[in-house]
């Protein structure tokens, strides 16, 4: 469950749970909060001076009692000046240390993952909240919480001396006080409201152009750039308009905590002056250090003001992160089998899909696959083909059924176990900003350029990658865009080849290449399914054809099994299929 930030100025659960990020800087914490103890006890001391130096030594013109004051000033405002150096410097480190530990505990935790999540969430959005929302808790402590602990230390202290040098002036300068805490009460409780939109605004705006620009070919494309930069103008709008209600809102806040500020400065020299001419006890030193001292107290006043909704905003930041931590979409059933070689048997029994709840995608299927045995799957777009792919990786969790490698539930083993057998190659191939040989390893570091090298050459794409600049360290550049869709895929093959999977998985991977590229592919298909348990999912013939069995799908259902030759003899569906698809290539 998420904790909602209220409309409360502090919300306690939250604090807690930021909080108990700096458990393990202790020292640091205790050095930031020292430093800000020490802080407002010195910053007062200057006021203290400055009476004693107008009061006794300039009365008596005394040079000797001046210099020797003046020297003591000095003194305390370098200490001054250390002790903030050492305040800002430890809490902001804190803060760093502390957004450091949440955004990798936030990335472990959206590493494990279901599939279903992602196809649910928006990429801009969850960037931002492992980027933009962590620095704002960085804020949070830097900028906010220690800040306001030492402000209101300096307060106290100032209110506290204020009312030991003359408690008359120290009432009239406290005068103002309760219309500007008022004041600041409402700025909090109007501006909260104006900084979770922001925050929504934000999140919105990054999920648009994340899209957009991944996007950016279809948007050429269709000639749709007009009307997306008109989306974009909308949205940039609405963040606009809830930026500037902050502003609005400062606008109104800050003047009036000034004039305020001004008014107490007004009557503690009216009343001052007064009691000097009717000889009280107030005195010059002491109207002049009062002046000091009230800055001292209104200042912090108004920044807190300011620095409380740095620190709201933390806890909104916290509350959006706090959402995604507790967020529950990790694989439940996970053993503790660890999968160190398959034989190659699989089978699934009566397995139920659905990826929305009451829309069955796998409607109770059953096949088994011999070790060693190549299988390929055909039917229609939307049968459920690449779905059994994400069944047999765990991506989802299955409805009903079981699905068994080795006659031993999926579900007995370690994800990564699991997954570290089975290779995949993907009709859509991913590739990092990295160099070609990084992503063929993806950071593997038990595999050595000279076995990517050696395997390139047995598949027979390795005079095209040393066609390359830099050859296999070419940078690809982000999603590969520095090659062509078939030379993705010979990548992303060897990605497979190179990992000696117990399993292979062929998702439509020839169905986006040109003829040559299929026939390397096809090369080093026949090589690394020979005796090794495949499935493919494919539309050209020249795959389905050498499959030992084909398993044909329709609607989430198997509607036939058998040879390519028993299949066609049926006279069923998949007739029908090499009719429709097949019998073109054929001709050609």
């Amino acid at each position: 469950m998420s904790i909602k930030v209220t409309g409360k100025a502090f919300d306690a659960k939250i604090f807690m749970r930021l909080m108990s990020f700096a458990n393990k800087y202790r020292l640091e914490f205790f050095i930031g909060t020292l430093s800000a103890i020490l802080l407002s006890l010195v910053s007062v001391a200057k006021p203290i001076l400055l009476q004693e130096m107008v009061n006794t030594y300039f009365k008596n013109k005394d040079e000797v009692g001046i210099l020797n004051y003046s020297l003591l000033m000095v003194v305390f405002l370098v200490a001054e000046v250390f002790l903030q150096f050492i305040f800002i410097y430890k809490v902001n480190w804190l803060g760093q240390h502390i957004i450091k530990d949440i955004r990798t505990k936030l990335q472990k935790h959206m590493l494990q993952f279901k599939m279903s999540y992602f196809d649910n969430s928006s990429v801009g959005k969850l960037v931002t909240r492992l980027v933009s929302d962590t620095e704002t808790i960085a804020d949070f402590f830097g900028q906010g919480l220690f800040m306001i602990v030492s402000d209101l230390l300096k307060m106290v202290v100032v209110a506290v001396v204020m009312l030991w040098m003359n408690w008359k002036l120290a009432l009239i300068s406290f005068v103002v006080l309760p219309i500007l805490i008022y004041a600041t009460k409402l700025f909090q409780m109007a501006i909260k409201a104006s900084f979770q939109e922001v925050r929504v605004q934000v999140a919105n705006l990054n999920g648009f152009v994340q899209e957009r620009v991944t996007g950016m070919k279809i948007v050429q494309l269709f000639n749709r750039e007009k009307i997306e930069y008109e989306n974009f103008v909308n949205i940039n709008n609405k963040h606009k308009k809830a930026y500037i209600k902050t502003v609005w809102y400062y606008s109104i806040f800050f003047p009036i905590a000034e004039i305020l500020s001004s008014i107490a400065v007004g009557l503690l020299v009216w009343y001052g002056g007064l009691d000097i001419v009717n000889n009280g006890i107030t005195n010059v030193g002491q109207i002049i250090s009062f002046i000091m001292m009230s800055q001292m107290l209104f200042r912090p006043l108004r920044q807190i003001a300011d620095k409380f909704n740095t620190l709201q905003m933390g806890m909104v930041a916290g509350d959006r992160i706090f959402e995604v931590l507790d967020t529950h979409s990790q694989i439940d059933k996970t053993g503790d089998l660890t999968a160190s070689h398959f034989r190659g048997d699989i089978s699934f029994k009566n397995v139920h899909f659905s990826y929305i709840v009451g829309e069955e995608v796998l409607k109770g299927i059953s096949f088994d696959v011999k070790a060693g045995e190549t299988i390929a799957i055909v039917g229609a777009t939307g049968a459920g083909k690449s779905t059994i792919i994400s069944l047999v990786n765990r991506f989802y969790e299955i409805n009903e059924g079981e699905i068994c490698i080795d006659n031993v539930n999926i579900e007995e083993y370690t994800l990564n176990s699991l997954r570290n057998q089975i290779a995949v190659v993907l009709q859509d191939v991913f590739l990092f900003s990295d160099s070609i040989y990084k992503n063929i390893v993806l950071s593997n570091t038990n595999i050595s350029l000279d076995e990517v090298i050696e395997a390139s050459k047995k598949i027979g794409i390795h005079d095209f990658i040393m066609s390359l600049p830099n050859n296999y360290h070419y940078n690809v550049k982000e999603r590969g865009v520095m090659l062509s869709s078939g030379q993705r895929q010979l990548i992303a093959f060897l990605r497979a080849y190179i990992s000696k999977p117990s399993v292979l998985i062929l998702d439509e991977a020839t169905s986006s290449i040109d003829s040559y590229s299929e026939k390397l592919l096809q090369g080093a298909t026949d090589r690394i399914t020979k005796n090794q348990t495949s499935i493919i999912i494919a539309h050209r013939l020249t795959t389905v054809k050498k499959a030992d069995r084909i398993i044909v799908m329709e609607k989430g259902k198997i509607v036939e099994q058998g040879s390519h030759h028993d299949l066609l003899e049926l006279n069923g569906y998949y007739k029908n299929l090499y009719d429709m698809q097949f019998a073109q290539e054929i001709e050609l």
